[in-house]
Parts: C-alpha cells; sequence; structure tokens
C-alpha cells in the first residue's frame, strides 16, 4: 500500500532529484564534503518536507511544509552554482538540475495555491 504523497508527480520528481544530486556528488574531491554534504541535504529536504506536509493535518501545517520544501528548492540553487563554477560539476549537469529545480518549485507554488483554495 503507498502512501498517499508517493502518488504526487511532485514527490517522485523530487525523489529523482535528490538521488541524482546523490549520484553527481558522489565523487567529489575530499575537500569539498561541506558542499555536497549540503547540497545532498537540501535536495533530500525538497522530497522530506512534502512527505511530512502530506501526513499533517491542517492546512496550515500541510501549507507550512510545502513552503520549506520549496525554501529547499531555492537553498539548492546557490550550492549547485558553486560546484558549477569550481568545475565540479558540468555545464550540462548544472543545466539539467536547475530545470528539474524550477520545475519542481513550479509545482510546489501550485500544491501551495491549490491548498489556498480548498476548504479545510
Amino acid at each position: 500500500m503507498a502512501f498517499a504523497f508517493e502518488k504526487l508527480n511532485v514527490y517522485q520528481k523530487a525523489v529523482t532529484f535528490a538521488d541524482n544530486v546523490c549520484t553527481l556528488t558522489r565523487d567529489l574531491p575530499r575537500g569539498y564534503f561541506f558542499l555536497a554534504d549540503q547540497l545532498n541535504r537540501a535536495a533530500l529536504s525538497i522530497a522530506a518536507n512534502i512527505a511530512e506536509g502530506n501526513g499533517r493535518f491542517t492546512k496550515a501545517d500541510r501549507r507550512n511544509f510545502f513552503g520549506i520544501a520549496r525554501g529547499s528548492v531555492q537553498e539548492c540553487v546557490p550550492l549547485l552554482e558553486l560546484a558549477r563554477r569550481r568545475g565540479l560539476i558540468s555545464e550540462q549537469d548544472h543545466g539539467r538540475l536547475k530545470d528539474d529545480l524550477e520545475e519542481i518549485a513550479r509545482m510546489l507554488s501550485g500544491l501551495i495555491n491549490g491548498l489556498e483554495k480548498r476548504r479545510e
């Protein structure tokens, strides 16, 4: 039996994004552990907060966790940019991951806006 949030397209995309980040950061040079760690935490936080928000009973609680997930999307942007500038990830990987983040952010905004329109 699946949890309801597992059926959400935004959740599935967020898990895929986190998995892609794990793969990409696995082999970063030793001196960049801080960057790999922060990027992995922020990436995983997106999916984790979607899941946690979906488990909340009130609309305000759900909106709060979905907002935190959206904040984690924003957090990933400068981390990816630094990795690109340092030559740790390719331009192609940077562009692909940033496109994924933009799509997830739009989907989260839609999820939040949908909550606003629903009655409790």
